[in-house]
C-alpha cells in the first residue's frame, strides 16, 4: 500500500483521508482552500474537527457567534505560532475568506460533545526538540489544553539539514502507560517550494518498510510502524503533524535498536 498522497490546489474542501479509503480508521485530514470573499459552510458530522490557519485569515460564524480575523500568517514560514479554531461533534459552521486562506481540517470520531474554541497565537506552546543533527522545533496546537477530547496536533520546524523524531519511534501497541495506539498524519510544506524531506516508515518484521521522497503539499499516513524524517539542506521543511488513538498525547516507544541514540 502507498501511504503517501498529494494535494493540488483546488478551491473549496478536499478531502485527502478518509475513514474507510485510507489506511486510517481513527483520523481524516482535508485542506479548504478560498479566496477572499468567499463562504463554505462545514458540518463535522460525528467528528470532533480542528481547523488550522495555514494561510490568511477568516471570519467563522456558528450558531449565534461569530469569530473575526482568525489567522495570523500568509505562510506557515511566516509565524510559528499558527491560530486555528476547533469544532465538537454535529456542529454546523460557515467561514469566510477575509483573503486567499489554506485550512487544515483535521478530525476524529468521538462520542462525547464539547464546546467550539477558539485559540488564538498566545495559546500555542513551542519546544526546541532534540539535540543536532536531529533537532527541530515543534509548536503543541490543539493536546490536553484545549476543548478536543482525542486530537493532539501540532507543527514541526526542522533544522535544516537535520534529521526529526530520531530515534525512530511509534505508537500502535496498547502498553500504557509507555504506549498506546494512536495513527498519525505528516503533511509538508517548504520553503522554496520545490523542496523535499525524505520520510522512512517501517515494522520491525518488514511489513513495511517504505523512504518516501515527500514534495511540497504532500502527506504520509502512519497507520503504524517506526517513523522518522530527513530534511534536506538549504530548504526550510515543515510538517503539520495530527494523531488520533486510544489515548490523547504522546505515549509512544523507540526502536529499541536505535534508543541509545538520545
Amino acid at each position: 500500500m502507498n501511504f503517501k498522497k498529494s494535494y493540488k490546489a483546488t478551491n473549496g474542501y478536499t478531502p485527502i483521508c478518509k475513514i474507510g479509503e485510507c489506511s486510517l480508521k481513527k483520523l481524516e485530514f482535508g485542506i479548504i482552500e478560498l479566496e477572499a470573499g468567499q463562504t463554505i459552510p462545514f458540518y463535522t458530522e460525528d467528528k470532533e474537527t480542528a481547523f488550522i490557519m495555514l494561510e490568511g485569515h477568516c471570519n467563522v460564524s456558528f450558531d449565534s457567534t461569530k469569530w473575526e480575523n482568525v489567522g495570523n500568517r500568509k505562510t506557515v514560514f511566516e509565524n510559528r505560532r499558527a491560530e486555528s479554531f476547533y469544532m465538537p461533534i454535529e456542529q454546523r459552521l460557515e467561514i469566510t475568506a477575509l483573503d486567499h486562506i489554506k485550512i487544515a481540517v483535521c478530525a476524529t470520531p468521538v462520542t462525547e460533545k464539547t464546546e467550539p474554541q477558539l485559540l488564538r497565537e498566545d495559546h500555542v506552546v513551542l519546544k526546541l526538540l532534540g539535540r543536532q543533527p536531529f533537532e527541530r522545533e515543534t509548536s503543541f496546537i490543539i493536546d490536553g489544553n484545549s476543548n478536543a477530547k482525542v486530537l493532539t496536533i501540532g507543527e514541526a520546524y526542522c533544522t535544516e539539514g537535520n534529521w526529526a523524531g530520531f530515534p525512530p519511534h511509534k505508537h500502535d501497541e496498547d502498553n500504557m502507560p509507555t504506549e498506546c495506539i494512536a495513527e498519525e498524519i505528516y503533511y509538508f510544506l517548504f520553503d522554496p517550494e520545490q523542496g523535499f524531506a525524505v520520510q522512512c516508515l517501517y515494522t520491525s518484521d518488514g511489513e513495511i518498510d517504505e523512504a518516501y521522497r515527500v514534495k511540497n503539499d504532500e502527506l504520509v499516513e502512519f497507520p503504524k510502524g517506526y517513523h522518522t524524517t530527513v530534511s534536506t539542506p538549504g530548504y526550510q521543511t515543515y510538517f503539520l503533524w495530527l494523531m488520533a488513538g486510544d489515548y490523547q498525547g504522546f505515549n509512544r516507544s523507540n526502536d529499541p535498536i536505535h534508543d541509545w541514540i538520545k
